[in-house]
């Protein structure tokens, strides 16, 4: 396993894979919903569009965690982060896109809030695509060898 390889192949496989389970606690539970994500490197954060009729406590998002799966080049990544929300109208904008409108009219919902989560650390396994990691799974199980599945990396973000 690859120790502090640097957060920039953390960026690199979020922004790349986009799609994530948002988990958060309530106090109670651990819950996760799918969420698309909007990485800025240069803020260290990563942002999402949330409506206020389906988040009642705002409180959960305190301590997230995200977790990126990308099956077909298995790659996978988990982010652990503190999360803050805001109604700033201008990141929403900026942030608003045509698929948006599925759930809201347009950017000007009263409902629509931003989430922030600043990252604190992540893992990330970069594999080496599905066909090459069934490759080596099945020879490592012929052989009992143990196969190289990519790259696993602990990062401080």
């Amino acid at each position: 396993m690859a120790e502090n390889n640097g957060p920039e192949r953390v960026w690199d496989l979020v922004e790349k894979i986009r799609f994530c389970m948002l988990a958060t606690n309530d106090g109670k539970d651990i819950r996760s919903r799918p969420m698309t994500a909007h990485a800025e490197r240069s803020e260290n954060a990563v942002y999402f569009l949330l409506d206020l009729k389906d988040h009642k406590d705002l409180k959960a998002f305190a301590s997230s965690c995200l977790a990126f799966a990308d099956s077909g080049d298995m790659d996978f990544v988990s982010v652990t982060g503190t999360g803050e929300i805001s109604n700033d109208r201008a990141k929403i904008d900026e942030l608003w896109s045509a698929p948006y409108k599925a759930f809201w009219d347009g950017p000007d919902d009263p409902n629509i809030r931003i989430l922030k989560i600043t990252p604190k650390d992540a893992q990330y396994w970069d594999g080496p695509g599905k066909v090459i990691s069934y490759a080596k799974m099945l020879a490592a199980a012929v052989t009992d060898a143990k196969p190289a599945l990519g790259e696993h990396g602990k990062v401080r973000m």
